[in-house]
């Protein structure tokens, strides 16, 4: 019997500022609605650039508290589009104690909680450990209007141990908000999210920003999209230059479907996987 939602990524170009990047992802929400979607997620730190192209304290200033301004104004949108959100935004908890952050709304406006990043990049272009501690609150997942909902932000998305992490706490489908860029990573984008849902079973949402943004020459590629516990993209991936909304229906029905062909979960041996949690 299939159980099908329809969800939502946003791809989008820097605008210049705070309140207008919040006021287009507004727009996006409304038209991914008027469209009939159900979930939606943004990029990483939606609301202003990508910042880590440079180590400039002035950029502290984008932190704010979640929940906390922003989260309550998306909160207010999605009790009024009955949709679930993603929310990557820059996390103050306290002067001085900062987190690349995402934080999730239930289709009711509630709540919900947040995932931290726990993987931190320092290389040339993504200077993340400059402006973020590493995450603290492990891999929670949660049961929101459509579904059991994980998160794993950008960088997060080459290690395989949070993924598992999320599978194991019951994630039917992850959203992977991400600011990466053509010279570095492209190879990698079409590979690891598809292989992560073939070994975890679930459904994957992979983001990506697009286009080149003041702070620097890095050429964020965009090419967003759904991927299916099969590994196979679900419709194209979007655009590799323009910004767009991806809208998509998930039959979640597959997920029992593979789980009983394929009992990964059933055959773990985690007594036998010791020596990798050691430093």
């Amino acid at each position: 019997m299939s159980r099908s939602i329809r969800a939502a990524l946003v791809q989008t170009t820097w605008t210049g500022d705070k309140e207008t990047m919040i006021k287009a992802h507004e727009e996006y929400a409304h038209e991914a609605a008027a469209q009939g979607a159900q979930v939606i997620c943004f990029q990483e730190l939606f609301y202003g650039p990508y910042f880590c192209q440079v180590q400039d304290p002035a950029y502290f200033a984008y932190a704010e508290s979640i929940p906390g301004p922003t989260t309550e104004r998306f909160q207010a949108l999605a009790r009024e589009l009955n949709m679930v959100m993603i929310l990557p935004m820059y996390e103050q908890e306290q002067p001085g104690v900062l987190y690349n952050t995402a934080a999730i709304v239930d289709a009711d406006g509630s709540y919900l909680g947040k995932y931290r990043k726990t993987h931190l990049p320092q290389v040339k272009g993504f200077w993340e450990k400059f402006y973020f501690r590493p995450g603290n609150l492990g891999y929670p997942v949660f049961d929101t209007a459509v579904g059991r909902v994980g998160i794993y932000i950008c960088y997060d998305r080459h290690f395989p141990e949070g993924w598992r992490a999320l599978g194991l706490n019951g994630a039917e489908m992850v959203f992977n908000p991400s600011a990466t860029s053509r010279g570095l990573s492209a190879y990698l984008w079409k590979l690891e999210q598809p292989a992560s849902a073939v070994a975890n079973e679930y459904f994957i949402g992979a983001i990506n920003r697009v286009g080149v943004e003041d702070l620097g020459d890095d050429d964020f590629y965009g090419t967003s999209y759904f991927v299916d516990p099969e590994g196979k993209f679900v419709g194209e991936p979007a655009d590799a230059y323009n910004a767009e909304l991806v809208v998509r229906d998930l039959d979640l029905a597959l997920l029992e479907e593979v789980r009983a062909r394929w009992q990964f979960y059933r055959d773990r041996r985690p007594e036998a996987y010791g020596d990798l949690t050691r430093p």
